[in-house]
């Protein structure tokens, strides 16, 4: 079964890209959940906003897999390879930003806040003050070779618009006329 699968996977090289790029996008978001709620690091609003991508990517990147491996056009093979590598230049930008921020190349976002409810009370007021905890964007919290989460998540998007753009340059290419039946 498992040599159908791989020959299934070499028939449909597209499918090989959209299953890539999904397994990729979702150890990396299940990378940043797990540095979030096991290692306790947690992230900042930046950090929040460059996993937006990853919840467009995954389940895109699963319907594309599914979509080659059932034989799609290929306009529309070509135009989800498109949005995908769109998607993740805009993580990867977004990235380049929080990484400029992080080593003081640029001014960060300065609307960082937490929540306030009740501001009638001054008491209850300096309560909810002293117990909000503002994490930075300028400040990493963890880096590996001197490079943050933000840089690798740059690297990653980039390795991901990489893939889609063969995925889009094999759904350019006609398609091979064997399918793989067993």
């Amino acid at each position: 079964m498992r040599q159908t699968w791989i020959r299934q996977f070499r028939a449909e090289p597209q499918a090989a890209a959209a299953l890539a790029i999904f397994v990729i996008a979702t150890a990396t978001l299940v990378g940043a959940w797990f540095f979030q709620y096991v290692l306790k690091y947690p992230p900042c609003p930046l950090c929040l906003e460059e996993r937006i991508p990853y919840h467009i990517v995954i389940p895109l990147s699963l319907l594309m897999t599914v979509a080659a491996l059932a034989g799609a056009p290929q306009k529309l093979l070509a135009t989800g390879f498109v949005v995908i590598g769109v998607v993740v230049l805009g993580g990867a930008a977004l990235s380049i930003y929080h990484s400029g921020v992080e080593w003081q190349f640029w001014q960060g976002p300065t609307d960082c806040s937490g929540p306030i409810s009740d501001i009638k009370s001054a008491g209850a007021l300096l309560s909810q003050l002293q117990k909000i905890n503002v994490v930075r964007c300028d400040a990493a919290a963890w880096r590996l070779l001197g490079v943050s989460l933000a840089g690798y998540n740059v690297l990653i998007s980039l390795l991901m618009a990489a893939i889609a753009a063969c995925g889009l340059l094999l759904a350019r290419t006609p398609r091979v006329a064997h399918r793989v039946t067993s």
